[in-house]
Parts: C-alpha cells; structure tokens; sequence
C-alpha cells in the first residue's frame, strides 16, 4: 500500500508594501512568512517602494512588487494591481488568503475574487481608517463586504475586537493574535551596555526620560515636550525619530534645556538609549497607534512607561495600568509630568513595573507566541 504525499497548503499575503521597506504592516507581514514557512508553501503581492514591476524574495519567499503610479490621501495606487492579483490567484490557487488592511484600493481589486472565492479568507485588521474620514466614508460599503466574506479576522488587541465600531459588529469571527518583539534584534552585547552606560555618564545624576517615533500627530510627542516644562531640571528628555513636526517640536522646547532631540536612530543606539533610560514615554493619543510594538520592545527590557488612556487602541493592552506602567487621561501633560514624577519619586513601585512588564512581554508578545498562534489559526482553517 502506496504512503500519501503529504502537499503543502498554498498561502498568499496580500500587503501594502514589504521588507526592505519598512513599517509596521510591513514587519507583521514578514513575521508571518518567517512564522509559517515550515507549514506552507508562501507568496506575496505587495506595492513597490522602488519604480517598477519586481518579482524577487524575502527570506526565500517569492514577492511580486507592483509599480505604483500615484498615491492618494496615503494610499498607494497601481493600476496594474488587479491584473498582477487575478494572474496570481489564478496560477499559485492559494488554500488561504491574508488581507492585510487598511489597503482600500486593492481590497477593490480583490472584492471580484471574494464572491465565488475557492479560498479560506483572513483580513489582518491593523487599524481603522481615522485619518482619512471622507475617504472612510467613501469605504463604508466595502467594508461591509469584505468582512461579510472574511472566514476570520485579525484584531491585534481584545481592546479592537470590543471597541472598533466594525470589528465589534463581527466578535464570531475575530480573533486576537497579538503582535510581537524581535528578540534577536533586541539581543544586546557587552558594547551596546557600555553605551548605555556612556549616556548614563553624559547626563550623571538626572532622571533620563526617553520616547522615540515618527514625528507626526498621532505620536503624541508634542505632550512629551510640554509635560517637560512641568518637571524640575532633575530630568533629561531624549526625544527620537524625526518627521513632519520635528520643527514644530523643536520650536515648543526652544527654551527648555532639558529636552534632547537625537533625530533618526539606528538599531545600536536605540538599544543603548533605552536601556539607559530610567523611565519610558510613550505619549501616543489616537487609535491610530493600534498597538505599540515600540512600547512592548522597551518593557522587554525591563522599563516602566508613562502612557495615555486610548479608546480603541492595544496601548493600553501592551501596558496594563498600574501593573506595567501609569496611564493617564489623554492628552493631559500635567497628568504625564506627575506621573513621571511618580515612578521617579517610588523606586519599589518602578521596580514592580519593570519587572512586571518583562514577564508580560516574555508571555504575550514573543515571536514563539505569535507563531504560535498564526499557525493555529491557519490549521483551524485546513
């Protein structure tokens, strides 16, 4: 009696862009393909970051990048898109599909296929669309749709699935996988301590408060800065990350000596400046910052934070209140300058957080944990 050949289940992610771009859709993406490799046979179509129409591989999965011509209120738009996903599902048959949104214009594309679909289909919720409200409007209808079809949906945080005005209309089919920390990039050396130490050093006897992201409106950065003027010159505040609102920023702390802006970070120094820090900020103020994955990479090295209260958002999911850090009312700096003030002043109650907030990490957001359970979602679909 002839032994089955086992065939391996087709999967292909459809995302925005993908490594070696860089964001936070796109790293989801990747952590995918390195969580699921072992199990299934993987594609990709994605938007091009360069010029051009490119089939090449990340980590050995092959990657069709579509030229996109123009974007429109931040989504990217190729008018090729629809031709390069119908000859993809066409010749690969995947057994599952991976929606990663928000992507309107594609998931336009991909609404023909849904119908009569011959595949299991799984939406990757990151975030509502917030910035962009005509447009959300606009996308209403589809949304509907897309998530009528979906097998299953994706939410980050139990804080999406219950306060999404669309994912809490569909809890039956949502499932919390959240997202998750690289150790190895995290993984630190005897030279990254010594320059945490050297920074320690520079600013010898202050209170070192560090946050870093893209500058922009959602970061919430500009709290950070005002919360400063409120606190004594026992402080220094590292400010990271660059955009938009550098200026602005820089503008608001002029007269604030305690305030450092270190622009662009690379990974060495980032390790460093963290590990340095006495307390982390992380003053994020809209759903738009749906989970925190720069929160979650300083409480894997033991820091307590300060954040603001977000409806909606997995950052009060990452850090719970009063177990891995303080959290305040939004948007107020004074509450953020005494809550600083707080883990200051109480050293057993900072050295509780810190340590709760490693264990939490260590249980929630590994890489083991989410490859875990992506790939326990996907067999339930087999």
């Amino acid at each position: 009696m002839k032994r089955g050949v086992y065939i391996m289940k087709k999967v292909l992610q459809i995302t925005n862009y993908m490594y070696p771009h860089i964001g936070g859709i796109e790293q989801v993406t990747r952590d995918i393909l390195n969580s699921i490799k072992d199990n299934y046979e993987q594609k990709i179509i994605c938007f091009n970051h360069e010029k051009g129409n490119v089939i090449d591989t990340v980590d050995g999965v092959e990657v069709t990048r579509v030229n996109c011509q123009v974007k429109i209120s931040s989504q990217s738009i190729a008018l090729s898109f629809g031709k390069k996903l119908k000859k993809l599902l066409k010749e690969f048959k995947p057994d599952i599909v991976i929606f990663h949104y928000p992507n309107p214009f594609v998931a336009h594309s991909l609404m023909k296929h849904l119908k009569h679909k011959e595949f299991k289909f799984i939406i990757y919720w990151h975030l509502d669309i917030t910035k962009q409200k005509i447009l959300g409007k606009l996308f209403n209808g589809q949304n509907k749709r897309l998530l009528k079809y979906a097998d299953k949906i994706i939410a980050t945080s139990p804080n999406y699935k219950e306060e999404s005005p669309w994912l809490s209309q569909k809890k039956e089919k949502v499932v919390v996988i959240p997202n998750c920390i690289d150790e190895k990039r995290l993984s630190y050396t005897d030279i990254d301590l010594k320059k945490a130490q050297d920074i320690k050093d520079q600013y010898k006897d202050k209170t070192i408060l560090f946050g870093f992201g893209r500058h922009v409106p959602y970061k919430g950065l500009i709290h950070l800065v005002n919360a400063s003027k409120l606190l004594s010159d026992d402080y220094v505040v590292l400010i990271g990350g660059k955009g938009k609102l550098t200026d602005e920023l820089k503008k608001a702390a002029k007269n604030d000596n305690k305030v450092r802006f270190l622009g662009a970070i690379p990974d060495d120094e980032l390790k460093a400046t963290i590990l340095a820090c006495d307390i982390f900020c992380f003053p994020s103020i809209t759903k738009n910052e749906a989970f925190g994955i720069g929160l979650a990479e300083a409480m894997y090295y033991q820091k307590a934070s300060v954040t603001f209260n977000i409806p909606c958002s997995g950052v009060n999911y990452v850090s719970l209140k009063d177990v891995t850090g303080l959290e305040v009312e939004n948007s107020n700096d004074e509450a953020f300058a005494k809550a600083i003030e707080t883990l200051k002043n109480d050293e057993k109650l900072r050295n509780k957080f810190e340590k709760n907030a490693k264990e939490r990490v260590e249980e929630l957001f590994s890489s083991e944990e989410f490859k875990k359970n992506i790939n326990n979602l996907l067999g339930e679909l087999e």
